[in-house]
């Protein structure tokens, strides 16, 4: 087997690599591959029987006003991975996200509900996961995640511990329901899914359980050895933003049980093994 990762110097690529060390693997980041040129990307595949496809454009905010730029990487490009991988009889693994949702639930989304985003980096994204299943559905792996934090990028753990230094106090809001995802965990069941044979399909990438981003604070701060009462609450009406954030993010992991695998394990746990491992502070 031959991999191809792109987007390899964001923070979920690197630990790919690394999940994946040992193997045959090309990294590609953005300037090693623009994936919005069909050509380029068929170069790129070739030779290679898996694709994971990290590559994305990630400004939320930003995409509110340029959609267009959001979608030519976001959508067309993971076309175009998924056009070359059917091409030459080649795996695709696209990772995606819970914007694709609304999050207007109460209950865990199950991996086939239907999209409904509200933001444009939700669409684009949706964008991208219509076109790979259009292109190489019978050979590709949807991956959506979410609320990512790792070693090798900005993330809100890092967010965190940077204000505890600066400030007495850190506000965060309490209605924003979603699920802290370490990179390392995704990149790790990643490959399990891929090693297993899994049958094709969609799969729901987030490590387990439940937390607001108040919960999540407060946890970064007790396993880093400070005061979590340093954390107050408040509500997303304190914190505006261009891009609406889903209200509710909570994935469900039927089809890793379906498939006879286990999902991630819980998101307190890992997040307390990342940051015993100084992985905040990277």
């Amino acid at each position: 087997m031959k991999y191809l990762i792109t987007g390899a110097n964001g923070m979920l690529g690197r630990d790919l690599s690394v999940a994946l060390s040992g193997r045959d693997v090309t990294a590609l980041g953005r300037a090693d591959l623009n994936v919005t040129d069909l050509d380029s990307v068929r170069a790129a595949v070739a030779g290679h029987s898996v694709v994971i496809n990290s590559a994305a454009y990630t400004k939320v905010d930003d995409a509110e006003t340029d959609e267009g730029a959001a979608r030519a990487v976001n959508g067309a490009g993971a076309g175009n991975l998924a056009i070359a991988t059917a091409e030459v009889g080649a795996i695709l693994v696209q990772v995606s996200t819970d914007y694709v949702f609304d999050g207007t639930a109460t209950t865990p989304y199950p991996e086939d509900t239907p999209h409904s985003p509200v933001s444009a980096y939700g669409r684009t994204k949706a964008e991208g996961e219509r076109l790979v299943l259009t292109h190489n559905g019978a050979r590709s792996y949807i991956v959506r995640t979410a609320w990512l934090y790792g070693a090798h990028g900005p993330n809100f753990g890092k967010t965190m511990l940077r204000v505890a230094a600066q400030r007495d106090e850190v506000t965060v809001v309490t209605d924003q329901i979603g699920q802290p995802t370490w990179t390392r965990d995704l990149a790790a069941h990643i490959v399990l899914l891929l090693d297993s044979g899994a049958p094709f399909g969609i799969y729901h990438g987030t490590n387990s359980g439940a937390a607001s981003w108040y919960d999540f604070a407060r946890a970064i701060f007790s396993n880093a050895g400070l005061d979590a009462d340093r954390v107050r609450p408040t509500d997303s009406s304190m914190f505006v933003r261009p891009a609406p954030r889903p209200a509710y993010s909570v994935l469900g992991t039927a089809a890793w049980e379906t498939a006879g695998l286990a999902p991630m394990r819980a998101w307190d746990t890992a997040l307390a093994d990342a940051m015993g491992q100084g992985v905040m502070e990277q």
